[in-house]
């Protein structure tokens, strides 16, 4: 690890000494031109301008990210680049200074071939690695070798004249005898040049297409740069008299290179390529109906009138509403369709049929988010891929219940989220927020179906048990012993009149188990009595404890009409229950058993024990909970300041109110 970070020192010590260097070889030139009276175009026409700007940016934006990221070979590239760069007025200047024709001629040489490697080489170089310093696939090797291969024509090109970038010296050392008619391969090596960019071009559109979120911003910034520059630097290759100061566009690489590696949440690049798009395509547009307005009106205007001047007032009409339409072109393109609401809910809409996850990418998809996660009840259900930005969260909220949060990603160079994304998502919210609750309803729906069947199950498994285990031997039992005393009566008399006593006993015994499978059915009680009947017989039976004291239980229940058969079960065993624990677990002197029926049926029990601590739910308290639940019910237990209390609310579907009307409507006689 020593040895790691030495080798990091080094490499940043090599980066600050290289920029240092490129430093110096400008300051040299700017300082000699202007100590020998070189003027602004002078230093122009010179290229100290063009190319110290250029070493300055590519090496300084170099050895940035070269301190920072010393394993990427863009660094590298781009101090080599700046070095190309800044030797040329550098050298030019210092064969000004030095003494000897052959020093001279040398120095010419080198100034004139040092910064063509910068363009034909390491600059298409560091694009083809971008960002991470390795190619796209292997397949791009071939892309990279052939720029390196034919590099130095380009180099050829711009020294095989031998002549010097500013006059007083020597012409340089490398000469390319019949120069002038080798125009078509220098034309060819130019064409070189805007190939090499345009397949750096491709990598990088490629690289978009198959990167994350964070990749694309980093490519972003330098999409934007390489088109500006190509944009400007064309020209200049293949018109005669275009302005040098076009080269200036350049250094808007190594600057957006630099920023993209080690800073590209500087601020949103995604707002600054629309509004550059936005002026560029309004720039052509312009271009395009100037150029056609003036050959349509040329022979109409007299020149006299201000031909021009009319020109430039319609195209300016013609454009000021073009601008509006075509930055919501360049916005969807960017932002999605943020500011069409109805779209994304239309796409939301489309996409809650297929489930939440297809919702939750359509929303990232809609409004180009990094990031868009829905969770709820704190379990994840579903979302996209990890962000790696801040995160805002949108409750979704229904019947005045959150029942869920949208996690949405904050793009990248905003501190939040903007009113036309707060706006969009606020509408969706709606309809995702009831496609969650109708979710969880879906579940907990079939959690409830789940646990019925299983009951239904476990209850035909326990009757098959006791039928088979119980009442099959016994009543095998009857019939053997049936069979022998048939076949003793008439030879062995008392033998046959004890098997008839055994029958008879094993006979009583298998009713009593019919009983007991029965009453565990449904308590007979509830058919012989009723439900407040057989409430009553219970309420009697509890009015001793096992240790002799008494306890009085009465039963209010006034008016109660005849109850579906369901819920009388369930009313009979939460209080039957209710009773017991009273019974066995509190030290109360009475109870009170009140039902009520309004629209829907409550069941209460109250004793007069002792105030206790909260009451730990056990088998029983669970059972009547379950019951409860199980006709769409609610429960409640505990201890209050009067006593122990025990409550049950049962609310009466539209069928159940019909059966209890039913029930109290009173006959008719005919």
């Amino acid at each position: 690890m020593a040895a790691g970070l030495t080798g990091s020192r080094n490499r940043r010590g090599l980066a600050g000494a290289l920029a240092a260097l490129v430093v110096v070889e400008v300051v040299f030139a700017v300082a000699y031109g202007v100590s020998i009276g070189w003027g602004w175009q002078q230093l122009v026409d010179n290229f100290v301008v063009t190319n110290g700007l250029m070493g300055l940016t590519f090496g300084l934006c170099g050895a940035v990210i070269a301190w920072h990221r010393p394993a990427n070979p863009i660094g590298w590239l781009f101090l080599a680049d700046g070095i190309g760069h800044a030797t040329t007025p550098f050298a030019d200047a210092l064969a000004h200074v030095v003494h000897g024709h052959v020093a001279q001629r040398v120095l010419v040489t080198i100034s004139l071939a040092a910064w063509p490697w910068s363009i034909a080489l390491f600059l298409p170089l560091a694009l083809l690695l971008f960002p991470d310093g390795r190619l796209l696939s292997p397949r791009w090797r071939w892309a990279a070798l052939g720029i390196i291969v034919t590099a130095p024509l380009f180099v050829l090109e711009m020294a095989g004249s031998g002549d010097p970038i500013s006059p007083g010296v020597p012409r340089a050392l490398l000469r390319i005898r019949h120069y002038d008619s080798l125009q078509p391969l220098w034309t060819a090596t130019e064409a070189r040049n805007i190939v090499a960019i345009l397949i750096a071009l491709v990598c990088l559109a490629i690289r978009y297409r198959r990167a994350d979120e964070v990749g694309r911003r980093q490519l972003l910034w330098l999409l934007l740069a390489s088109v500006i520059a190509v944009l400007f630097v064309t020209p200049w290759a293949f018109v005669a008299g275009t302005p040098i100061l076009v080269l200036l566009a350049i250094p808007l690489i190594p600057i957006s290179v630099a920023v993209a590696i080690v800073r590209y949440q500087l601020l949103d690049i995604r707002l600054v390529v629309s509004r550059a798009l936005t002026w560029a395509l309004l720039s052509l547009v312009a271009i395009g109906i100037y150029a056609a307005l003036v050959a349509l009106l040329d022979s109409l205007i007299a020149s006299q009138v201000g031909r021009s001047a009319a020109v430039t007032v319609l195209v300016a009409l013609i454009i000021a509403p073009v601008l509006p339409r075509l930055q919501q072109l360049v916005d969807r393109a960017l932002y999605g369709d943020r500011n069409n609401p109805a779209r994304v809910a239309s796409r939301v809409g489309e996409q809650l049929s297929a489930g939440l996850p297809g919702v939750v990418t359509a929303i990232r998809t809609a409004l180009r988010l990094p990031y868009v996660g829905l969770t709820a009840n704190g379990e994840v259900i579903a979302s996209g891929s990890p962000s790696s930005g801040a995160v805002v969260a949108v409750e979704l909220s229904y019947g005045g219940d959150v029942v869920g949060v949208l996690e949405v990603g904050v793009r990248s160079g905003e501190s939040g989220l903007s009113a036309a994304d707060r706006s969009v998502l606020g509408l969706v919210a709606v309809p995702l927020a009831a496609a969650v609750h109708a979710t969880r309803l879906s579940a907990e729906l079939q959690a409830s179906r789940e646990k019925l069947v299983s009951a239904r199950e476990e209850e035909r498994r326990r009757l098959r048990r006791d039928l088979h285990d119980g009442l099959g031997p016994t009543l095998t039992g009857v019939a053997f012993s049936a069979d022998a005393a048939a076949n003793l009566i008439s030879t062995d008399t008392p033998r046959a009149v004890e098997l008839l006593a055994r029958l008879r006993a094993d006979t009583r015994a298998a009713i009593s188990d019919v009983r007991r499978l029965v009453d565990d059915l449904r308590p007979p009680a509830l058919d012989e009595l009723g439900l407040v009947g057989a409430l009553r017989q219970r309420a009697d039976q509890m009015s001793y404890r096992a240790d002799g004291s008494a306890i009085r239980v009465s039963i209010v229940a006034d008016g109660l009409p005849t109850l579906p058969a369901a819920l009388e079960v369930a009313a009979y065993r939460i209080a039957t229950e209710a009773l017991t624990n009273v019974v066995r677990h509190s030290d109360a002197t009475s109870a009170v058993l009140t039902l009520r029926y309004t629209t829907k049926l409550e069941i209460e029990i109250a004793d007069d024990g002792p105030p206790t601590a909260a009451w730990r739910p056990g088998v029983g308290l669970q059972a009547m909970q379950e019951r409860a639940a199980e006709l769409g019910g609610t429960f409640h237990a505990g201890p209050t300041s009067r006593g122990g209390l025990v409550q049950a609310h049962f609310p009466l579907s539209p069928r159940q109110d019909d059966v209890v009307a039913g029930a109290q409507a009173p006959l008719e006689v005919r």
